[in-house]
């Protein structure tokens, strides 16, 4: 295979989005790796960590239209897909697009809103389209749902279910700054999203796309995947293993961060260090296996067990 010259505008991105969120290269590589991977993030975390910041920053980079939802438990399906109105001197419907026709749509503190709501992001973020009064509509291209939520607050709060969670490509944490970091963050020396302009155009961000999916993958991997899939299900403390989208989402992501690094072929640890944001949301627990952590927490441990006991191919 031969080495691929590591794309320019993706380091520009990393360093731009890095300097926003000081001290976080991990979480800006995870997040770009589920931008050219067609993937929608979650990030979860406590708040004032710089989860809305980092949605923003990703959003005024790329060359699209972005749209900030709040959700809220008063939030409608409509506001979200958009309603039909009655234009009496035409005897006809209008139809009034939602903040779900956008590229890029930031559903902030999405366990805010009621299940039904949160049930109208499913076809958009599974088919990219909205069916609404038998017509079925579609979502520019390329579009990514990039939702927040904050674990340790429950009061007035709606779990994503199963269903919803398996939308997700990734599920990723911020986490607090160094000393250091935060020292630079007050004296104002990350750069407010605000400061960004447009780096990447949505044609030359839906070409990036397209080359992730012709990135290689040798069977021997595609086997070790299949068997880290497989052991999720039979694990013990695991009640809901990972489905075959989740194994989907994993190889698609492995193929991104190959790119990413300027390959186009996968290696082992482009699985092994993504099994984790991909696969630890899509994991149902016991309640002994959970005790005493977050499920977040839980999950990770889990995941980390599974991937010492699969053998990786050599």
């Amino acid at each position: 295979m031969k080495q691929l010259a590591n794309p320019s505008v993706l380091v520009d991105l990393k360093g731009a989005l890095s300097q926003v969120l000081l001290g976080k290269e991990e979480t800006v590589r995870l997040t770009l790796v589920c931008l050219i991977a067609r993937g929608h993030l979650l990030i979860e975390d406590v708040p004032g960590v710089g989860k809305t910041t980092l949605a923003e920053a990703l959003a005024r980079l790329v060359d699209g239209s972005f749209r900030r939802l709040q959700c809220t438990s008063d939030l409608l399906p409509g506001d979200i897909t958009g309603v039909s109105i009655y234009r009496p001197q035409h005897q006809d419907f209008d139809f009034r697009p939602g903040p779900v026709f956008a590229n890029f749509l930031l559903a902030d503190e999405i366990n805010r809103a009621t299940p039904k709501t949160q049930s109208a992001l499913l076809e958009a973020m599974s088919e990219g389209q909205v069916s609404m009064d038998g017509q079925t509509m579609p979502l520019p291209d390329p579009f990514m749902v990039i939702a927040t939520q904050n674990p340790t607050e429950q009061q007035g709060t709606y779990a994503l279910p199963e269903s919803q969670l398996d939308r997700f490509l990734m599920r990723i944490e911020i986490g607090y700054p160094s000393p250091d970091q935060e020292r630079a963050i007050l004296r104002g020396e990350s750069r407010k999203p605000q400061s960004l302009t447009s780096m990447l155009s949505s044609v030359e961000l839906v070409a990036l796309q397209q080359e992730v999916e012709r990135v290689h993958v040798d069977a021997d991997l595609e086997t070790y995947l299949l068997n880290l899939v497989e052991r999720t299900r039979h694990q013990d403390g695991v009640t809901l293993g990972v489905s075959p989208r989740g194994g989907q989402a994993l190889y698609r992501a492995a193929q991104a961060s190959a790119l990413l690094d300027g390959r186009d072929f996968l290696v082992p640890d482009d699985i092994k260090k993504l099994a984790v944001p991909v696969f630890s949301h899509r994991l149902r627990l016991s309640a002994q296996a959970s005790f005493g952590q977050r499920q977040a927490e839980s999950a990770r441990r889990i995941i980390e067990q599974i991937l010492t006991a699969v053998d990786v191919p050599v």
